[in-house]
């Protein structure tokens, strides 16, 4: 992403404006805690909200789902401070970004 965004700034490109992130995340069960990695997502540039919410707990792990509201997010920087608690950012489930927040429609299969 850090290549797409230099290549955006060096055709005069608008960068892509991402306002929500869904990430899928594990931690150990230890640490770090939920006000911890909290507190490393607050600290980045653009974020105006966001929801930990713990989806699945076993002997060592637990997996939770971030949502993360703002303006110009950096994913770069976000999955960094993450990272930085011992917390592990597995994958971006949801990417909205624009001008204006798109919710998703549900098709019909």
């Amino acid at each position: 992403m850090l290549a797409t965004l230099s290549r955006l700034q060096s055709t005069g490109e608008r960068p892509l404006n991402i306002r929500r992130l869904v990430l899928d995340v594990d931690k150990a069960r230890a640490r770090p805690s939920l006000l911890e990695i909290g507190e490393a997502i607050a600290g980045c540039a653009g974020v105006q909200a966001f929801n930990l919410t713990v989806g699945e707990i076993d002997i060592e792990t637990v997996g939770m789902d971030i949502t993360i509201e703002g303006e110009n997010l950096s994913y770069e920087q976000i999955a960094s401070a993450i990272d930085s608690t011992g917390a592990v950012v597995h994958s971006i489930d949801q990417l909205v970004a624009g001008d204006r927040v798109i919710e998703g429609v549900a098709r019909l299969r």
